[in-house]
């Protein structure tokens, strides 16, 4: 075994369980580093708080006089905690989240020492913005941008900072983060929601927006990941052979999870609770190695900041537990890769999730309405919901292994199935008394213990169905929650506004009853939009043609996928909701494009710096141990008679050359056409890099693979994949 690997697992196998006290009461922990409004009550005064208040829940503007006040009160709350700094914590599209820390220690005029933080520190900060991605929205020369306070999502503590969640936009005020989109998405569909939710309720003033993830992930013993340069570069293994066991038995699927994983996990859970983020849920994933862990629905916009935050938890926790985080979508061949399944739904200030079903008709009729309405806009915007789950990564996650396909259909399950046929079969556009007594769903399970949902589950669907809200299984572990959130919420906004107004039509110029008029349009929906529905295997190859002929769409990788992004019909819903502007849209097209790019270039050098630098020496080197031995045989049985003895050495030395040369072609190979593809413009140089040098990849694996089987354990130089999936 090479020194770096034998030293890497001597250090993994003797690695003992770091323990840590977090015997807790979770209540008692929780939002305790948080600004929150009962924290804000005590440290703001009564008008300035009230001010606050209607800003968050209204969007009502902020006065100067409340923002000195707000910032007074959290600096002296964060004085309170020992903190020394504070950040805007924004969130630009690098995919991870960005702070510049600045001290609240002060000069004064005449020397003295102040800690100064006040409502124009609070309220805008201005960051260097010169090497944010931006996609031609700016100059090179152009360095300004600006962070504005986000009020709805809480300030929190962070070791010794006070970080205060903002948004990131250009000088010329262009969005340059996640989050702006987010919130203008998230204020649309409030609107809309809310007038439809009035149909069914006048009390009704809000609809928010609610988002539950589930976030997979992969952990490896950081000395491990360390002596792999393809995991420590691109956070994935771009070489080595499937472990003869990996998840064929499903036996570490909810089994016990390890002590040392435990012992993470609890100090994650406690670092999370800290700060805000409900965390609920942890148990082991299919895949060796692989775990999950969930918190309970919030706020969208406040959930979506929390996944990132978490995310920034889960390497910082792992680092004191020698662990290495992997978010990668893929980031082992032949198991199952990590998604983040976005849990959505819509809920009224009123305490209603407007996606469950009810146990009255006017409840089912309210739950159709938005039931019906968001299957009708996945339909309509497949392409949409596809392009934001496109990546690199997600190209080798999606379609195996249990994540969705590349097909966007929606699954409901046989009830409601069954309900939807039933009534696009009614065909006088009224409700009888008796239809509406019988429009039920019937979601209370008759065994008391057990609530039967009345979907089943569908782990090939991408959009999903499950009991009171919609799951999105498509996105990728290491994905920004906000980029689906955005395109979701935009999508079904559309909808609600197309359907109130042919409601509001049908009321207004055919006389019809308002829930008359509700269920013709919903009836037309439900026909409009079957196709989109389906209930069967998302692998099998008959659901392919299928689906073409459903004339839904099919982007086989990313590249495809992002144009949508850019198609006019989809620019022009942006602009309509005022979300992004046309310039802004195909600045996220670039910037992806280009990350997409970046990406496999970098990929591709790893690979071919492992392959030459790293596998081909150690196959050499066995090829002379083998050479030497032959040489030994000649010498004690001589040239007539040693080849009776070196059958299977020759064999070996012949496999290993075939190999060996095969390596070093390809290698010359993909670098010459990486060369080649550089000089190309941005577009051209995407689909280059996918058709012309991602190819190399598998050819390349496919020897250093065969090699790894053949070369003598004791030499070869990385970590092998039952070393990285079963040490813990």
């Amino acid at each position: 075994m090479s020194t770096l690997r034998f030293k890497a697992l001597k250090d993994a196998q003797k690695r003992p369980t770091q323990t840590v006290d977090t015997s807790v009461l979770r209540s008692t922990i929780f939002r305790s580093l948080v600004f929150d409004k009962d924290t804000m009550r005590q440290y703001v005064p009564k008008a300035s708080y009230g001010s606050i208040l209607r800003a968050i829940e209204k969007g009502d503007t902020i006065s100067r006089e409340t923002a000195d006040a707000v910032a007074n009160g959290m600096k002296l709350w964060a004085l309170s905690k020992n903190v020394t700094h504070y950040t805007h914590w924004f969130q630009p599209l690098t995919g991870a989240t960005a702070e510049k820390h600045d001290a609240f220690f002060e000069l004064g005029i005449d020397g003295a020492v102040l800690e100064k933080f006040d409502g124009d520190q609070l309220i805008q900060q201005e960051p260097d913005a010169s090497s944010f991605p931006h996609g031609g929205i700016r100059n090179t020369f152009e360095a300004r941008g600006y962070t504005a306070w986000d009020p709805t999502s809480p300030a929190f503590i962070y070791g010794s900072t006070l970080c205060i969640p903002t948004v990131f936009v250009s000088y010329t005020g262009e969005a340059l983060d996640y989050k702006t989109p987010l919130l203008k998405a998230l204020n649309a569909i409030d609107e809309a929601a809310t007038e439809v939710a009035r149909y069914f309720d006048k009390s009704i003033n809000k609809v928010s927006a609610t988002l539950g993830w589930e976030q997979e992930f992969y952990l490896v013993d950081r000395a491990l990941a360390d002596a792999r340069p393809d995991i420590t570069l691109t956070g994935r293994t771009l070489l080595g052979h499937t472990s003869a066991k990996g998840q064929q038995l499903d036996d570490h699927y909810f089994g016990a999870i390890p002590s040392r994983v435990l012992n993470y996990l609890k100090e994650l859970e406690y670092e999370a609770l800290l700060v805000g983020i409900p965390v609920k849920t942890r148990h082991n994933e299919v895949g060796p190695n692989q775990f999950e862990i969930a918190p309970i629905f919030e706020e969208a916009n406040l959930a979506v900041d929390h996944n990132a935050l978490l995310m920034d938890l889960m390497e910082r926790v792992a680092e004191k537990h020698h662990f290495k985080v992997l978010l990668h979508e893929k980031p082992f061949e032949g198991v199952n890769g990590s998604g983040k399944h976005n849990n959505w739904s819509l809920a009224t200030d009123t305490g209603i999730n407007l996606l469950r079903p009810g146990k009255t008709p006017t409840k089912n009729l309210q739950f159709l309405t938005f039931f019906v309405n968001t299957i009708k806009a996945v339909y309509k915007n497949q392409d949409l919901l596809r392009a934001c789950i496109a990546s690199a990564g997600n190209d080798l996650r999606l379609g195996e292994n249990e994540a969705p396909p590349n097909i966007i259909s929606v699954f409901i399950g046989a009830q409601l199935t069954k309900v939807l046929d039933e009534l696009e079969k009614v065909t006088d556009g009224k409700l009888s008394p008796q239809e509406k007594t019988e429009l039920k769903l019937n979601v209370v399970g008759k065994i008391p213990e057990i609530l039967l949902d009345n979907t089943d589950r569908n782990r090939t669907s991408p959009f999903a169905f499950t009991g009171n809200k919609f799951e999105f299984r498509g996105v990728g572990a290491s994905a920004n929650c906000a980029n689906p959130m955005t395109i979701l919420n935009a999508i079904v906004c559309e909808q609600l506004i197309e359907f109130k107004k042919e409601v509001d039509f049908l009321i207004e110029t055919k006389d019809m009853k308002k829930d008359d008029a509700i269920f013709n349009i919903l009836r037309e929906y439900i026909k409009d939009s079957k196709k989109v529905r389906f209930e069967g295997d998302g692998y099998n190859e008959s659901w392919e043609k299928e689906a073409s002929k459903r004339g839904l769409g099919n982007s086989k990788n990313a590249l495809e996928a992002l144009e949508a992004k850019i198609a006019k019909p989809n620019v022009a819903l942006f602009e309509s909701l005022q979300i992004m502007n046309a310039t802004e849209a195909k600045a996220r097209y670039d910037i992806e494009i280009e990350s997409y790019i970046k990406k496999i270039q970098i990929e591709s050098r790893v690979l071919a710096d492992i392959a030459r630098n790293h596998i081909i020496p150690t196959a050499i080197t066995y090829q002379n141990t083998l050479i030497r031995n032959i040489e030994g045989l000649i010498t004690i049985y001589g040239k007539e008679k040693y080849g009776a003895f070196a059958k299977a050495q020759l064999d070996i030395i012949q496999q290993l050359s075939d190999h060996i040369a095969h390596l070093n072609t390809l290698i010359s190979d993909m670098i010459e056409t990486r060369k080649n593809v550089n000089s190309l413009s941005l577009n051209k140089k995407a689909y280059a890099y996918n058709e012309k040098v991602l190819p190399y990849f598998a050819i390349i694996r496919r020897h250093s693979d065969k090699l790894e089987l053949l070369v003598d354990d004791s030499l070869w130089p990385l970590p092998k994949y039952r070393e990285l999936l079963f040490t813990n």
